[in-house]
């Protein structure tokens, strides 16, 4: 695995966590059971997963 600055760590975490306040506004409009409601479902929980890690990373 590549090594990455802290910089680079906490503008990932910054990017990643705007992207994952925008995606749960939209999923509160999408109708529950389509595809996109799925994806941005799955999307949601890939951030939350992204950032868990970057915060790991950054504590070590």
């Amino acid at each position: 695995m590549e090594n990455y600055s802290k910089e680079e760590l906490l503008e990932a975490r910054r990017a990643i966590a705007s992207t994952n306040a925008k995606m749960e506004k939209v999923l509160l409009k999408l109708r529950e059971g389509t595809p996109q409601h799925t994806l941005a479902t799955r999307r949601l929980a890939a951030f939350r997963i992204a950032v868990d890690l970057i915060d790991r990373e950054l504590e070590e």
